[in-house]
């Protein structure tokens, strides 16, 4: 590595850990002013508060991250092109290529991390997050357990009034089969008032309950006592799952909920367009570099006021152009892979035009 490359890093990372930090803080400073009524209302313990903002970070950073990477690259190359070194570097013989290469290369180590983070810590963290929301700030209060209803495949539904976490076990339950070609005529319907999971058995067994058989001209009733229930397709763990938020899901978990959005019937469109998305932002990190650089590498008229304004434009516009995309895509216009990567796709093309025109 260079003394050129090794110093360009340098100046970047520190920038960026900078751009980190003060745009961390704004956004918790704000946040906090929004929900200080909240707090005192709920008398949120100090350290709960301070353990809320401490799982909300990971979260806050994984959203900032391109326009810091952005920022840094302009007050890095600004810098420079001010106190005349790129004009020193291109006196050297050192292409504009050459120049953005070490940007590039951390870009993209920033971008890599930034999918694990985003598609592991984060989720881990907005559970706990959700969880402080709910138990003491008495925000979106759901309670987990209750109200369960799912269909479990094409022709079956299953609703569960409450489930016993502690336990695992299922209260007042209902699975009701339809037939699979006209989907509004019941077939049969099983209801009990305990269902519990047998792991030696690999099947759910339904205690104290009644199964109706139901055909165009009868209908015929069947009590029982402890009825073995093969071909459910959900163990006790999947039963808290379904009731979880695509943000609090990692990327395994999110491509998982999918195929079985899939298996069942339903459309998994918004959920492959959460899985996309997440990797998608990650690499937003390189897609600004590339449009942003060759944008600072070169002197304007106005200095660092007129590019920042420039570069925060551009980040304004892609932002934008991601959500209207998505937008698109969950309405069944996009595919949801196209609809994840369009806005990188649309502004490598712009930034490739635009360091041509930067070399001319």
């Amino acid at each position: 590595m260079k003394i050129l490359d090794r110093y360009l890093i340098k100046q970047f990372i520190q920038t960026i850990l900078f751009g980190l930090l003060a745009f961390t803080l704004i956004f918790v400073v704000i946040d906090m002013m929004e929900n200080l009524d909240d707090f005192i209302d709920q008398n949120v313990p100090s350290m709960m508060i301070l353990q809320y903002y401490l799982v909300f970070m990971p979260e806050i950073i994984r959203l900032i991250t391109p326009v810091a990477v952005l920022l840094a690259s302009l007050f890095t190359a600004g810098k420079m092109s001010s106190l005349n070194e790129i004009t020193a570097i291109k006196a050297g013989g050192i292409s504009l290529y050459r120049f953005m290469a070490p940007f590039i290369i951390v870009s993209f180590l920033i971008s890599a991390i930034s999918v694990y983070v985003g598609g592991y810590l984060v989720p881990l963290a907005n559970k706990h997050k959700v969880f402080i929301e709910q138990t003491y700030m008495k925000k979106g209060i759901v309670y987990f357990g209750s109200n369960i209803f799912f269909q479990d495949t094409k022709s079956r539904i299953v609703t569960i009034n409450y489930y016993d976490i502690a336990n695992e076990q299922a209260h007042q339950v209902s699975i009701q089969e339809f037939d699979p070609v006209d989907k509004t005529r019941l077939l049969k319907r099983t209801d009990a008032l305990r269902m519990r999971y047998d792991e030696k058995k690999n099947c759910w067994t339904l205690f104290n309950g009644t199964i109706r058989e139901i055909s165009d001209s009868s209908e015929v009733m069947e009590k029982f006592i402890e009825h073995q229930f093969y071909g459910l397709n959900f163990i006790p763990d999947d039963v808290m799952k379904k009731q979880r938020k695509p943000e609090e899901m990692s990327l395994a978990e999110l491509s998982d909920f999918a195929n079985e959005q899939k298996r069942t019937g339903n459309d998994p469109t918004s959920i492959l367009i959460e899985y996309q998305s997440r990797i998608a932002y990650a690499f937003a990190s390189v897609v600004v570099v590339f449009f942003g650089l060759p944008i600072s590498a070169n002197r304007r008229r106005g200095g660092l006021a007129i590019q920042f304004g420039i570069n925060l434009l551009i980040t304004f516009v892609y932002l934008v152009f991601m959500k209207v995309s998505q937008a698109f895509g969950k309405n069944g216009v996009l595919d949801p892979l196209i609809t994840a990567w369009i806005a990188n796709l649309v502004f490598l093309v712009a930034a490739t035009y635009n360091i041509k025109r930067a070399l001319k």
